[in-house]
């Protein structure tokens, strides 16, 4: 079974309804599992009680962004680090480094299209 067609359990934090419906419109379209978090303290508290096999992580969000979601999410870990993605419309290189700084393995820009997922799943061995 090939990452385009996993059954992935997804952990999607997104504080925006309209871009929720999209990103699990099209992610369950090839069978993904979608649980959703609204912000980042809603994430922690999924992350705690489910089983995912990676996050995608929205960065510009009310009550706790996902930076800080993210440091919490990772000292929360045990040795096994689960893959989080940050999922953002910002473009500029210097935020994709500050993601990648502040404990996320990759970096996609929304709207995102589905093959950029796939590359990013792919690059991180999943």
């Amino acid at each position: 079974m090939s990452w385009e067609t996993k059954n992935y359990s997804i952990l999607l934090v997104e504080d925006n309804k309209l871009n929720q419906t999209v990103v699990k419109f099209t992610l369950k379209r090839y069978g993904y599992l979608i649980d959703v978090a609204n912000n980042g303290f809603e994430a922690i508290e999924k992350f705690k009680n489910g089983k995912y096999d990676f996050i995608l992580m929205d960065i510009m969000m009310p009550e706790m962004d996902g930076l800080e979601a993210t440091k919490e999410i990772r000292k929360l870990e045990s040795e096994e680090q689960i893959p989080i993605i940050a999922l953002t419309a910002d473009i500029m290189i210097a935020n994709e480094e500050k993601c990648l700084k502040n404990g996320m393995n990759a970096h996609i820009t929304k709207p995102f299209e589905i093959e950029s997922l796939f590359k990013v799943l792919k690059s991180l061995d999943l």
